[in-house]
């Protein structure tokens, strides 16, 4: 019988009634059953932060292959398809290979509860163990201390990105508590690359490598980047590196490909790897839209997407509006009701003409454009409701067919546009 990813995935879904548990004693249980893949996979570089995860993983993704390792890469969550998360030597894992592990993970585990992430974690580390590749690039999922991801007892190298407030009913409610989560990635000697941080912050890391001799290489102590007459200007003490700006627009990409630099250096590559670095591509980050059939709607529009949803996304997305030329700018905005939609918003009311509240199709915990709505108007936003993008982009070009509009508000959203627009 030929296996179906998609439908080992629903089962997986099953396997536990929450859909986010914080513990690592199932994902310990399961990879003992599986003969322990984490203790066979290439050197392993292990991302936490709350934002830029995604896209600095990518930046050094380029730099590595741009040397030509084979990398093995595990993201999360996916945008159209659940392959996304799992790239296996620098190619996206094929459904045969991908069936096939999501089914040795569902035969080890039996009956016993798991959560999904925790079951499909498991199912990419047994890819990742059976492929070879010269790396291994791991996205915390949530948190660090007790992500399934932080199951490497021996990573080569840790990065921690920027430390922001988000998904407190998991981490704690202050930032020095949040940090202490993303900290716990943190080995025993192992180095750690750490971007720009707020103080609070930083004096957990820092306590918390202190503790176990991990060395840091900090943004702003031991690495530095700025955007200097439209160029990125790397330093770190081995010299000056003059860079094209990151093909990823908005200032905090230049943060982003910063510790991507660093942590090549870290990890002795120089030379041949920056302009790499600047040249990543990662969907859904401020991503321009040039084709497909919301394009066909809005031909003279200036479509945009991205994924962000927390107050740090926010204040990213406004500081790269910034930096565009000034338009008429529209949101279509969709979010889950677990996310601090005003947070997100305020940032964004300096540069909204109006937001086109939606709801998120398919996700039981979206938000309804009423709800979207109203969050907009107390956030200081011109606000009203659209049955789906289609109609609030109608309704956009309707009054202005030359507007720049920004799809946002999560990645599920973003997931969704991406499917459908092709």
């Amino acid at each position: 019988m030929t296996l179906h990813s998609d439908a080992l995935l629903e089962r997986m879904m099953t396997c536990h009634p929450k859909v986010i548990d914080l513990t690592l004693d199932r994902v310990w249980r399961l990879l003992a059953a599986l003969d322990h893949p984490e203790r066979a996979l290439p050197p392993v570089i292990h991302i936490a932060g709350t934002n830029g995860k995604g896209s600095t993983q990518a930046m050094i993704r380029a730099g590595l292959e741009a040397t030509g390792a084979r990398v093995h890469a595990y993201t999360s969550p996916h945008l159209a398809r659940f392959h996304e998360r799992i790239r296996l030597a620098g190619t996206l894992i094929a459904e045969d290979a991908l069936a096939s592990v999501l089914d040795d993970c569902l035969r080890a585990n039996g009956d016993t509860p798991i959560t999904y992430f925790e079951i499909t974690t498991c199912a990419a580390l047994l890819a990742f163990a059976r492929t070879p590749a010269d790396y291994t690039l791991l996205e915390v999922g949530l948190g660090g201390r007790l992500d399934a991801t932080n199951v490497v007892d021996r990573p080569a190298l840790c990065i921690i990105t920027p430390v922001s407030i988000d998904h407190q009913q998991y981490l704690g409610e202050t930032l020095a508590e949040i940090a202490g989560e993303k900290a716990g990635i943190l080995k025993r000697e192992v180095p750690c690359v750490v971007g720009p941080q707020e103080d609070a912050a930083l004096d957990v890391i820092e306590a918390c490598a202190a503790r176990l001799g991990a060395p840091l290489a900090v943004y702003g102590q031991h690495w530095h980047v700025a955007e200097e007459h439209g160029r990125m200007i790397f330093q770190d003490e081995t010299g000056l590196l003059d860079l094209p700006l990151p093909n990823l627009p908005g200032p905090h990409q230049i943060m982003n490909a910063g510790a991507a630099l660093a942590a090549l250096r870290l990890l002795g590559h120089g030379a041949g790897t920056d302009a790499a670095v600047t040249g990543a591509q990662w969907p859904a980050r401020m991503q321009r839209l040039r084709t497909g059939p919301l394009l066909d709607a809005a031909p003279q529009a200036e479509l945009w997407l991205d994924g962000g949803h927390n107050p740090a996304a926010g204040i990213a997305i406004a500081a790269t509006l910034d930096r565009l030329p000034r338009r008429d700018t529209h949101l279509i905005c969709g979010m889950l009701n677990t996310k601090d939609v005003g947070g997100f918003m305020r940032p964004l009311a300096g540069h909204a003409t109006r937001l086109h509240a939606v709801s998120i199709p398919g996700e039981a915990a979206t938000l309804s454009a009423a709800q979207t709505a109203d969050a907009a108007c107390h956030a200081g936003i011109v606000a009203t409701e659209a049955a789906d993008v289609a109609a609030a982009l109608g309704a956009i070009m309707a009054e202005n067919p030359q507007a720049r509009v920004l799809i946002c508000g999560s990645l599920y959203l973003a997931g969704v546009i991406l499917r459908e627009n092709g």
